[in-house]
């Protein structure tokens, strides 16, 4: 089965360990993704202060080099802040073969108008994005918005009825399970198609 090394890294107030990171790596893991998961100094040293933006993208771009394997795609991303670090090190021109954000943090809840999209256009490299249709640091309408200055390929894949968190309502007829499936088969669709070659 084709590989791709995947360097996580988790949310702001998230762990490497905790369940969503796990759940996403568990999507991921089966359908061709060695999932590398990290944490940022601030996570290690016990602290809730989030380090300073240079401090994050020092930390992803040290981690995701050291497991840089020579053959295989290298991807980059991350649940919510996690993923916010690793699209600016794309952007900045960080050396890998795609970007797998796992809910953007597009803006803060309840702050629709301060959009975390300048840095988006930068992207060259093709891009996975998975949101939830629920998630309120993401509007649907806002993301299809910013996405019109993307030029780099990217995938936009709407989770139905899911949270920040990807969790779903009972209500809604579908489980955390049928979620995680739908992610796995995209991300391996994606990576399929992003590793053809001419």
């Amino acid at each position: 089965m084709l590989r791709a090394v995947f360097v996580c890294a988790p949310g702001a107030g998230g762990h490497k360990d905790d369940s969503a990171m796990r759940r996403l790596a568990a999507a991921l893991e089966p359908r061709g993704f060695e999932v590398v998961r990290f944490n940022f100094p601030y996570t290690d040293k016990g602290s809730k202060r989030i380090d300073p933006m240079p401090v994050l993208k020092a930390c992803f771009s040290e981690t995701a080099l050291k497991r840089k394997k020579e053959g295989t795609p290298l991807i980059i991303g991350g649940r919510s802040m996690g993923g916010r670090v690793a699209s600016l090190l794309a952007a900045d021109g960080f050396p890998c073969d795609g970007l797998l954000l796992a809910a953007f943090p597009l803006h803060p809840s309840d702050h629709p108008e301060k959009l975390r999209d300048a840095h988006l256009p930068a992207l060259r490299c093709p891009v996975l994005c998975f949101s939830g249709t629920r998630d309120p640091l993401c509007t649907r309408d806002l993301m299809k918005k910013s996405l019109e200055k993307v030029t780099a390929p990217w995938t936009q894949h709407w989770l139905e009825g899911a949270d920040h968190s990807f969790r779903v309502l009972k209500s809604s007829g579908r489980t955390e399970g049928d979620v995680d499936a739908e992610i796995g088969a995209a991300a391996r669709q994606w990576l399929e198609k992003m590793t053809v070659r001419p």
